[in-house]
């Protein structure tokens, strides 16, 4: 099999297909406050949905407060009231929820934002994470992927600051800590978001191996799911993730090259020996 793979000229060399599984979240309850469940403001306007997803996220540990609309939000907040997680429909009565967001950030609201939206195109995906969003999940998806994404924005921001060093990663100036899905290049922290630290950590696995388009595109939503037009429209999507990490990168180190591309195939991470 490897002599028939290497025989493809359009295989770049050192290539692995490259695992497509994360490591799976944690599955435990994680509290906002000591004894308090994680509280989510999920706001969108079809009352039947936000009635149904809302059970089902309390079923599995969360107080979710359901909102109609951008301005019901925006008053929740300027009351008083706080939470951990915003969860917002793309498609809102007088705006968008890519408005929403900026006119919360705006207003000094700072709690991550994760889009929840049947429109799972990748134009749509890539405006809500270029926008400030942590995470972007098809309705489709369901509560239960929705619960663990949720849960993996909210650890990386919970945890004592002594757990936060633990099983890090190590590669060359960069440093990876998978618990709480923190990244850090060169001392600084990158800000990746959740999808971006899956890629990262895809790549680094597979160090000096090309890495797929398919299979990065696996790991940050699931074996088999296509997006954007035509059977390989999802590499659209890959092309601007790479493009929105490698300006984090750039932003702390103009000369940042550690990312390559094989054209029409996929990316590696190159490592300091191969660089040399």
């Amino acid at each position: 099999m490897t002599a028939l793979i290497r025989a493809n000229a359009n295989v770049p060399p050192g290539f692995a297909p490259g695992r497509t599984d994360s490591a799976a979240p944690p599955q435990h309850l994680i509290s906002s406050e000591a004894g308090d469940a994680l509280r989510i403001v999920l706001v969108d306007d079809d009352d039947d949905f936000r009635e149904a997803i809302g059970a089902e996220l309390e079923d599995l540990g969360f107080h979710v407060t359901g909102l109609p609309d951008g301005p019901s939000m925006l008053d929740y907040f300027a009351a008083g009231n706080s939470s951990d997680v915003v969860v917002l429909d793309w498609r809102l009565p007088g705006t968008s929820g890519l408005d929403l967001l900026g006119q919360a950030r705006r207003r000094g609201i700072a709690v991550p934002v994760v889009f929840l939206t049947g429109m799972p195109a990748a134009a749509y995906e890539n405006a809500a994470l270029d926008g400030g969003a942590m995470d972007f999940v098809n309705k489709s998806r369901g509560a239960a992927i929705l619960a663990k994404r949720i849960r993996l924005i909210c650890e990386a921001g919970k945890l004592p600051p002594a757990e936060r060093h633990e099983e890090t990663i190590a590669c060359g100036e960069l440093v990876l800590r998978p618990k709480v899905s923190r990244a850090v290049w060169r001392d600084q922290d990158l800000n990746l978001t959740v999808v971006e630290f899956n890629i990262i950590r895809l790549l680094v696995q597979n160090v000096d191996e090309y890495v797929t388009y398919r299979a990065i595109y696996d790991c940050v939503h699931h074996a088999g799911f296509i997006a954007g037009d035509g059977e390989n429209g999802y590499r659209t999507n890959v092309r601007s993730s790479i493009k929105r990490i490698r300006n984090k990168f750039r932003a702390i180190d103009p000369d940042f090259s550690e990312i390559e591309n094989f054209l029409a195939f996929g990316y590696r991470w190159r490592s300091e020996t191969s660089m040399a």
